[in-house]
């Protein structure tokens, strides 16, 4: 079984790549993980962004 390791994707990006990285990590599309992001931004925003910020701090570049 392949060490996985959570980073940001270099490649597969459209802001910082955190949903890239999230996508490589768990093994299914990025896309899940975006559109994740853009219904928690629905309710005000501030929940989304903020989550997304701390992904953005946290996790390394990879």
């Amino acid at each position: 079984m392949a060490n996985h390791i959570l980073r940001r994707s270099r490649i597969n990006r459209v802001v910082a790549g955190v949903c890239g990285g999230l996508g490589d990590f768990f093994g299914i599309s990025p896309a899940w993980f975006r559109l994740g992001f853009l219904l928690m931004l629905m309710p005000g925003g501030i929940p989304g962004i903020l989550i997304y910020s701390i992904c953005w701090i946290i996790i390394p570049e990879g």
